[in-house]
């Protein structure tokens, strides 16, 4: 038999306390822009499952597998996301193409209208809060770098290597939004080096058959695990820290040790050799990466993370199990200059004589174009 109503068993017996209701969840309603996929579909799992999370509304152009979020299928750059936003206190803005193979000016116009409008489209619904995630690429990667840098270290990357244009645009619409929109609160995560799923340049540089080393550079290297920066997420959206946020692992590890725990030994090349060959390669079509990328395996870009860290929140992981995870994330893939080979290629080349094929590439190229301007 089952147990009588409360408000019964109180009429019943008046000198019995009433019975307490069940507590409501009150945490903040959160949209979540590129629900989908990558790292969109790993923060709203997260959300959904957070008991300091009333709702997830996951927007996308295609539904997700999270069940428990409410889903809206449409293209962020289409106003009518307005509409979508509406009731929700802050939104995590992850719609974002940085694939190596996308149309450098469509992926443009897809990255910063898709970030104006998310800013606009929540300031009219009346969101208080709206995350961006960006990259601590946008700090650029210099020789006189400190080690690490602060949050407030000016940001001196330039349009040069993949994607950070669209990066830094999308830093400065952040800056802005508050003074366009008063009352809107932006905050803006830059994660180091991104491994769990993800495919760029620089994870592409632990694909090759030798790490590729530019002499006299002086490379420090950061990870910061998708997990790390979901968690990240989760403390700006819970307000528990505000402005712009670096995240990553604690510290860094030097080129020796990365060859030490990698156990891939380096191909060290002088600058100009290095610098004027990748650019040659990409510019007659041999590979994705321009030589802008480079910079980021030569020249140090840490980050300190300190206002995370003094909000309480610590990364799980540390480069060593980063680096190792990537490692076997990669395994089995060969790359060259930042361009796959197919299992054929990479066998029939073998890995010393790809990587020196490929960079000698453009050097033939170049020889073969000067012997045609004497015909």
């Amino acid at each position: 038999m089952s147990s009588p109503d409360p408000q019964v068993r109180a009429a019943r017996n008046p000198s019995s306390p009433p019975a307490s209701p069940s507590p409501a969840v009150r945490g903040p309603v959160v949209a979540v822009t590129g629900a989908a996929t990558g790292i969109g579909a790993l923060l709203t799992e997260r959300l959904a499952a957070s008991e300091e999370i009333r709702q997830v509304v996951a927007i996308d152009e295609r539904r997700g597998e999270c069940a428990e979020a409410e889903w809206h299928i449409l293209d962020v750059r289409d106003p009518a996301i307005a509409e979508k936003l509406r009731g929700a206190d802050a939104v995590v803005h992850l719609a974002l193409d940085l694939d190596l193979g996308s149309d450098a000016a469509a992926r443009t116009a897809y990255n910063v209208r898709g970030t104006q409008t998310v800013l606009t489209a929540a300031a009219a619904a009346g969101v208080h809060r709206v995350v961006l995630c960006t990259s601590a690429m946008v700090y650029g990667a210099l020789p006189d770098n400190e080690l690490p840098l602060s949050e407030d270290a000016e940001l001196r990357a330039t349009a040069e290597a993949t994607g950070v244009a669209d990066l830094l645009e999308i830093e400065r619409l952040a800056r802005r939004a508050p003074r366009a929109h008063p009352g809107l609160n932006v905050t803006v995560v830059r994660p180091a080096l991104l491994v769990g799923g993800t495919d760029t340049a620089l994870t592409r540089y632990f694909e090759s058959p030798r790490l590729l080393v530019v002499a006299d550079s002086r490379p420090a290297w950061q990870f910061c695990h998708v997990d790390d920066l979901c968690s990240a997420l989760e403390y700006a959206v819970l307000e528990k820290v505000d402005g712009e946020l670096a995240v990553g692992c604690d510290g860094w590890l030097e080129q020796e040790e990365v060859e030490e725990l990698s156990g891939i030994r380096r191909m060290e090349l002088p600058s100009a050799v290095a610098l004027g060959a990748a650019a040659r390669l990409h510019r007659i079509g041999l590979t994705p990466s321009p030589a802008g990328d480079l910079a980021y395996t030569m020249y140090p870009w840490v980050v300190s993370g300190s206002r995370l860290h003094s909000a309480g929140w610590r990364p799980r992981w540390t480069n060593e199990e980063v680096l190792a995870e990537l490692l076997a994330e990669v395994s089995g893939r060969h790359t060259v200059a930042g361009r796959r080979l197919g299992r054929k290629d990479a066998t029939a080349a073998g890995a010393a004589g790809a990587t020196v094929a490929l960079l000698g590439a453009a050097a033939v190229v170049r020889r073969a174009r000067k012997a045609r301007r004497r015909i």
